[in-house]
């Protein structure tokens, strides 16, 4: 039997067929995680199409899913789509090549990619618990990180034992490279974790996550490691960001839409005298990619209503100073948002 979200997809597409080789959008309408593949989707049926080294993992991963499991390869595929006349192929997502390869075989091609994202960003329960246990995991890993954490480590050395952690705890694996930032460094909101070594009294700003059944998880810290009581001015704005965080969680309501979402916090900061250091969006939406709809950012015209999930993550950064962001992934129920984050501090740390 055809899953709904599958069949929803398949109606607004229009066509006879939908086909996708996109890893991501194979997990999203089968299940299953492999790194090649074909899926294949009508009125009644889906279909993954995978070569030897993943049928029988996706056999027995399918079996009673509704899923039809085929060993074989692109020949394979070709031959199932030769049912059909017209294919809906997520045109963003398709080389040019296999689009004219597609064309010249004789199928007329329709986009499937604006049902695919209309489909996604909207979470079933399923999904939500996916992304609940990605959420613990991270927040579980950051609180074993923090009693391990001493003078002189480097951030690469910081970023690997969280990353373990999360491993330990049944992670797929991160959701994105994880951000480690010592003192100054922090001051760059999307700073490459290198070889500076942690000193006495340094903010550390620590943005990661992690995937579970390849949803994934985003969450940001702040904290100091030690006060040496020359960081009056990091604790005001780390009140003011936690303040504009808890607004959102406190103030967003479904119907809103992701340019009033982020007018929530970036007035508040505004009225703290801190609107030009908040240099990036509210949030993103998170699922199977670490970066989907709904975007809440000033030009965000996005509905936000119950079932999507998102980042609320406020910052602020002072060029050679500092930085502080504070995030929590979220999502919509009964008309709020509702923070995953239930483990973790958000009041300012210091070690």
């Amino acid at each position: 039997m055809l899953s709904e979200k599958a069949a929803k997809i398949y109606r607004e597409t229009g066509a006879d067929a939908l086909y996708t080789t996109t890893d991501y959008l194979r997990r999203y309408l089968t299940g299953f995680y492999s790194t090649d593949g074909y899926v294949i989707v009508d009125a009644e049926k889906c279909v993954l199409v995978v070569d030897p080294r993943y049928f029988e993992a996706a056999e027995n991963a399918l079996k009673g899913s509704g899923v039809e499991a085929v060993e074989g390869t692109q020949a394979r595929a070709m031959q199932l789509l030769s049912a059909y006349r017209t294919l809906g192929v997520p045109f963003p997502l398709i080389s040019h090549s296999d689009y004219l390869d597609l064309e010249e075989k004789g199928f007329r091609l329709k986009d499937s990619y604006k049902a695919f994202i209309a489909a996604m960003k909207v979470k079933s329960e399923e999904e939500l618990a996916c992304i609940r246990k990605s959420c613990d995991i991270a927040e579980e890993a950051f609180l074993a990180l923090l009693p391990q954490i001493k003078e002189g480590m480097t951030e690469r050395e910081v970023a690997a034992v969280l990353e373990y952690e999360m491993r330990k705890r049944g992670a797929d694996g991160t959701s994105f490279d994880t951000i480690c930032a010592f003192g100054a460094n922090g001051s760059v909101p999307h700073h490459e974790t290198g070889n500076t070594r942690l000193k006495f009294g340094d903010p550390v700003l620590i943005d990661f996550g992690c995937k579970a059944e390849g949803y994934c998880s985003d969450i940001t810290r702040t904290f100091l490691f030690g006060d040496d009581h020359k960081h009056e001015s990091f604790k005001k704005a780390y009140a003011e960001v936690l303040k504009a965080h808890l607004l959102v969680l406190e103030k967003l309501e479904a119907g809103m839409t992701g340019k009033q979402a982020d007018a929530i916090a970036r007035e508040s900061l505004k009225n703290a005298g801190l609107a030009e250091a908040f240099t990036h969006s509210l949030g993103h939406g998170i699922g199977l990619n670490i970066h989907e709809l709904p975007n809440l950012y000033p030009r965000g015209e996005e509905v936000l209503t119950d079932g999507m999930v998102f980042s609320d993550e406020p910052g602020v950064y002072f060029a050679g100073e500092f930085g502080i962001r504070i995030e929590d992934s979220v999502f919509m129920k009964d008309g709020k948002a509702v923070s995953f984050m239930k483990k973790t501090n958000k009041n300012l740390v210091i070690l």
